[in-house]
């Protein structure tokens, strides 16, 4: 199982994340990004984005990757449209600050069915958006009421909530492109009062950043605009949280 597998690596590491829009590239760009991700280091693959129109290259990016490459392809998705055959998880979740009934429960509902035919392992997760100093594309579509840097008690109520409905992870996130990530603050007082596996997203563009947010208190990063623009970049950021000392 995909979930227990990053569970048992936690114990002695901290995870990197590779996210993959099949929106942004090519089918063959996004397995070429996912190869060189693998080289330096990602522990698992996330394919999704935030475009409300259906990812039309979603099934082959997915299938090329499971054929390709011997790591865990996790979906991240939009939308029930956002569901692959192929995948080997999905990660389940509910936007807990969303205004939409259709990003907290409706969704995942029309997805549930879905999940269970295709025999994908679901993984429960929290999903908390933040302010980040520009609208991000997830912040236009799941409508959030976006939880402010300095008022980190606001997310930990969120993150409590996720954790007592029995979600496996929390998803801390400034959006895709952000201009701000989540606060190092707000990612400490989240770590306080949680006993279960965070991961931060958003506006992580140098290994400087990225060791920030796991001295924080973070256990998994994901990167996503940055591998896309700057994939030197990305090496650095993956090679300094695979040598992060716990």
């Amino acid at each position: 199982m995909v979930f227990n597998e990053l569970k048992e690596k936690l114990k002695s590491q901290k995870i990197h994340i590779t996210l993959i829009d099949p929106d942004k590239q090519s089918v063959d760009e996004a397995v070429a990004l996912a190869k060189l991700a693998k080289e330096s280091g990602t522990d698992a693959f996330m394919v999704g984005g935030s475009s409300p129109t259906v990812v039309v290259n979603l099934d082959e990016v997915v299938r090329r990757l499971k054929l390709e490459l011997d790591l865990p392809v996790i979906l991240f998705p939009h939308s029930h449209a956002g569901i692959s055959r192929h995948a080997d998880a999905i990660f389940f979740m509910s936007l807990l600050n969303s205004s939409d009934p259709a990003y907290l429960i409706e969704e995942p509902v029309k997805g549930a069915p879905l999940i269970r035919a295709y025999g994908i392992e679901p993984i429960p997760m929290g999903y908390i958006m933040f302010e980040s100093g520009k609208k991000t594309m997830a912040q236009f579509v799941g409508n959030p009421k976006l939880i402010p840097n300095e008022k980190p008690e606001i997310a930990v109520t969120y993150a409590l909530a996720a954790q007592y409905f029995g979600m496996g992870l929390v998803y801390l996130e400034a959006g895709s492109g952000a201009q701000i990530p989540v606060s190092n603050e707000a990612i400490a007082e989240v770590r306080k009062h949680l006993n279960i596996p965070i991961i931060v997203g958003g506006g992580i563009r140098s290994k400087e950043t990225a060791i920030e947010k796991l001295k924080a208190g973070a256990d998994i990063i994901v990167t996503g605009t940055i591998n896309e623009g700057n994939q030197k970049k990305m090496q650095e950021i993956i090679k300094a949280i695979k040598e992060f000392k716990l």
